[in-house]
């Protein structure tokens, strides 16, 4: 099988290098100062299980890669609709993608059936350009459960984690699904197939939804604001908001908020991901892990107050003055 990760960032190119250790036939898309550094060195990962450099092939456009089998999505949701349209070089008739962004992805809905049976919520999807793209039958969803961080061009700190479930929007067994699932494993990493990823996902936005705009607000670590009274409140109080309406959706979530605060108390002094872009000046995840559920909030009439406050506070912050020229200094 021959693998594309379109977007090597911090997570994709984790996975790229892992693949390419393992002996994958597997090709890394990136661009700037990181598409040379890996180009150059190669993928340079440092982790506490062991650091070591791949040297997966490395492309600066999708057209010299020509068609794969998989493609794992690495951008952030924000970065898709700029990438989905220039994918087609890539897709061939079964090409399989696979999803790894946080938050609502974008092919929620498809499929889903009932009364919100194909809904497109814009905060993901504007102007439908990524669904426009991508045909729902090529996703496969997953989540990712582990940290990790560009600390300069082609270097990769594995900060913690090691899993990535991955789920058929449908929820079938596929043998597709089953032939990715096997390729992570062999390459390291664990990789659990679940039959409830609709569910499994709302499991993973009552964090995201909460503790990463509350963290870029305040700057504090993961532990810092469940242990302090008052913002793990407002902390609690999103989550409540959240599981509101993922129950107006028929989504039974495994663990309880308590359950989740505690999960989130044990990562320890460790920032969220929001929080790192914003002090590395680069655009905040907002919209995919927050906006979007306000969105949704709104079309199931679930009253979002506290998330709606803090939401529009975290996107004022994205637009002060300093965070525009941090920006401006990380895109030139």
């Amino acid at each position: 099988m021959k693998f594309l990760v379109a977007g090597a960032g911090a997570i994709g190119a984790y996975v790229g290098a892992r693949m390419a250790q393992a002996g994958f036939d597997v090709t890394l898309f990136a661009r700037g100062p990181h598409l040379r550094a890996m180009q150059e060195h190669g993928v340079r990962v440092k982790s506490g299980e062991g650091d070591f450099v791949a040297r997966p092939r490395i492309a600066a456009s999708l057209e010299e890669v020509g068609q794969v089998d998989v493609v794992f999505l690495g951008v952030k949701a924000h970065g898709l609709p700029q990438l989905a349209p220039h994918l087609k070089p890539v897709l061939g008739p079964e090409t399989t993608v696979v999803s790894t962004q946080n938050g609502i992805p974008w092919w929620y809905f498809q499929g889903f059936g009932g009364e919100w049976d194909g809904l497109r919520l814009e905060r993901v999807d504007p102007g439908g350009v990524i669904s426009s793209a991508i045909e729902a039958r090529r996703v496969v969803g997953s989540i990712v459960y582990f940290s990790t961080e560009i600390t300069s061009p082609g270097v990769i700190q594995h900060i913690e984690g090691n899993r990535i479930s991955l789920g058929e929007p449908d929820g079938s067994r596929s043998d597709r699904m089953r032939k990715i699932a096997e390729a992570l494993i062999a390459s390291g990493l664990r990789s659990p197939i679940t039959t409830r990823l609709r569910h499994e996902i709302w499991v993973k936005i009552l964090g995201n939804a909460s503790l990463n705009p509350v963290s870029a607000l305040t700057r504090a670590t993961i532990v810092q604001m469940v242990r302090d009274p008052g913002v793990c409140s407002v902390i609690r109080s999103i989550m409540e908001e959240v599981e509101a309406v993922s129950g107006k959706l028929g989504m039974e979530l495994p663990v309880s908020i308590d359950q989740r605060i505690a999960g989130a108390e044990k990562v320890g002094e460790h920032k969220t991901s929001m929080l790192q872009d914003l002090e590395a000046g680069r655009p905040m995840e907002l919209e995919a892990l927050m906006g979007a559920v306000v969105e949704l909030g709104e079309r199931v009439d679930v009253p979002m107050t506290v998330t709606r406050t803090i939401y529009h506070c975290a996107k004022l912050l994205g637009k002060s003055p300093i965070t525009v020229a941090a920006l401006q200094k990380f895109a030139t």
